[in-house]
């Protein structure tokens, strides 16, 4: 018995939870392992955060929402179906989130954004979104200027690009979060960056 144990030939080792897609570690989760959870926290507090703080300028408040969406993911857990990407469906929970929080909100602290920030944001919006008026960012003015721009974009218009450049959404997932039409998403998504290239015309290369 021991020689025919010892001919077996060794099965390939398991996928660990980091090699899993998103959508896998969520049905897992919602199966019970939690520390599929663990892996989704890993992969998308950040962009999630930086979201619903471009929206809100402030820390704390940001931090509170996140707490918020990543509640909603583990209450819907039950409920969670694969019928679009997970990332979808996270930024969808993030939108509504969002949208009850500006509802009561009565006003908001201006966005002070450190240089490295600043920095971190440009560089997301350039390499993530298609969104490319400078080739890089020299100065702080100009990170200063990028930030300042995206903060005065009309909300809807900033909400679809920051879902683009911070959530990685398409236009058709975008409309899907946010509960439009695809038209409407891409026409939010063109006015936004017409009117950053607009502002932002003197960094151009």
């Amino acid at each position: 018995m021991r020689g025919s144990h010892n001919s077996r030939v060794p099965a390939a080792p398991s996928p660990t939870p980091a090699d899993d897609s998103d959508e896998t570690l969520m049905l897992r989760y919602a199966s019970g392992d939690l520390a599929a959870f663990d892996h989704l926290y890993a992969r998308h507090e950040l962009a999630v955060w930086r979201f619903v703080f471009r929206s809100v300028k402030v820390q704390a408040v940001a931090d509170d929402l996140l707490q918020d969406v990543w509640f909603a993911v583990a209450r819907n857990a039950s409920r969670y179906e694969v019928k679009a990407r997970f990332r979808t469906w996270l930024f969808t929970l993030a939108h509504h989130r969002l949208v009850d929080h500006l509802r009561t909100a009565k006003h908001h602290t201006s966005l002070d954004a450190s240089d490295d920030d600043a920095r971190s944001l440009a560089d997301t919006l350039m390499a993530d979104s298609g969104f490319g008026p400078m080739r890089q960012l020299q100065s702080r003015e100009q990170a200063a200027a990028l930030i300042a721009a995206v903060e005065q974009l009309p909300l809807e218009q900033r909400e679809a690009f920051l879902l683009q450049a911070e959530g990685d959404l398409s236009v058709h997932e975008i409309a899907e979060a946010t509960g439009v039409h695809f038209e409407t998403a891409k026409s939010r998504l063109r006015y936004a960056r017409a009117s950053l290239r607009a502002q932002l015309k003197e960094f151009a290369p």
